[in-house]
């Protein structure tokens, strides 16, 4: 069998993950690594995932990534706040006739129910190199798309889906995303990304929409909530600290109708603290988390899926790596990327979404070593 030829762009917090994956998968071989950040500039990219040097050296120049023989490109890079600059950097690489497997601008998960201006560009030059893409992850991705859809495969009838995530982001490695976008650690005037009105629909409409063409329906409209609870006293994360009187946690909710009623729900409880908002819902976890010494600042999480019908579903989806559960998500949602590599490469020019794939298997997987696990926090910066 052919190995795959792959570049990778954005070694982050996810990239460093699927970079590894990249390099221990047999089918896959690493061809290219373009990095942001100078210290990683001319580091071995075994280096830099944790791993065996790979004679692969990162460089911040895409040229020879781009004019190289990379069949398809991992494309990790940060998005949050430049969504428009990563998607000219994708339009570049579908125009050099290389396939796009990316994490980084989340509503691309289902580009059908994304707005015409982020995806006419990537249409056209998906067309023009004869190139396919597709945007995937864990939330969004294969939680809150693949795994519910895929409990439906059991039902007689449905009334409503729940996706629910659940999680404690102290120990989430990116500190822009937490303190900035997200808005922990800010007074409640302060103007999060996240927490302005719309923005929540527009990186997670998507999802609503793709649940309900899986399941043969249409979301008629979409009703946004968000709710934001101040911490009550002042506590340490491994990231920073949280003062008394800024925001500690944060819901985010969307409600997709159909036939009239709320039958497709989108909840993100998210919290730096496990004793914040006790009200909300929260998580049964079975797979406890490392004592970092910052009590309830404690990265736990998971997610539920939730099917109201017959018969009523309950699913709780718990990841974690060495007792971690951020990084347990993280392997995950990037492990998702790189699993899909031969399918992507596989399918039919254009723009892609689970709906599109087949399902996607960790085929040839046990045949990898654990070695140390690829995380951030822990490798050259």
């Amino acid at each position: 069998m052919t190995a795959i030829k792959v570049g990778l762009w954005g070694p982050g917090s996810m990239g460093v993950v699927a970079l590894r994956g990249v390099i221990d998968h047999p089918t896959l071989q690493l061809t290219d690594l373009v990095v942001h950040s100078p210290n990683k500039v001319g580091v071995d990219a075994g280096r830099l995932a944790g791993t065996d040097d790979t004679g692969i050296a990162a460089t911040d120049s895409p040229d020879q990534l781009l004019t190289g023989d990379a069949d398809v490109i991992v494309y990790a890079a940060a998005a949050n706040l430049r969504p428009a600059d990563a998607i000219g950097d994708m339009e570049r690489i579908l125009r050099a006739g290389k396939d796009v497997v990316s994490c980084s601008v989340v509503p691309l998960v289902y580009p059908n129910a994304v707005v015409s201006e982020m995806t006419t560009g990537l249409r056209d030059a998906a067309e023009a190199g004869g190139s396919s893409f597709f945007t995937s992850g864990i939330d969004t991705g294969f939680a809150n798309d693949v795994l519910p859809l895929a409990l439906t495969g059991v039902s007689r009838m449905i009334e409503t889906i729940t996706v629910t995530e659940m999680f404690n982001y102290a120990t989430y490695p990116d500190r822009q995303a937490i303190y900035e976008v997200l808005g922990f650690g800010q007074l409640a005037e302060f103007e999060a990304f996240a927490a302005l009105p719309g923005m929540f629909t527009f990186g997670w409409g998507p999802v609503l929409h793709q649940l309900a063409d899986g399941l043969g329906v249409e979301i008629e409209r979409i009703e946004e909530s968000i709710e934001r609870r101040l911490a009550d006293e002042s506590f340490r994360t491994p990231t920073g600290v949280i003062e008394r009187g800024t925001v500690g946690a944060m819901r985010s909710t969307l409600q997709g109708f159909v036939n009239g009623r709320p039958a497709i729900v989108l909840d993100h409880v998210t919290r730096m603290h496990d004793d914040l908002a006790p009200d909300w819902p929260q998580p049964n976890i079975r797979m406890q988390p490392n004592d970092l010494g910052f009590g309830g600042a404690s990265g736990r999480g998971l997610y539920r899926v939730e099917i109201e019908g017959s018969p009523s579903m309950r699913c709780e989806f718990e990841m974690a790596e060495d007792g971690d559960h951020d990084l347990g998500a993280r392997i995950a949602g990037a492990s998702r990327l790189v699993n899909a590599i031969p399918a992507v490469h596989a399918a039919p020019p254009g723009l892609l979404s689970a709906l599109d794939l087949p399902q996607i298997f960790g085929r040839s997987t046990m045949n990898v070593s654990r070695g140390i696990s690829p995380d951030s926090r822990r490798l050259p910066q």
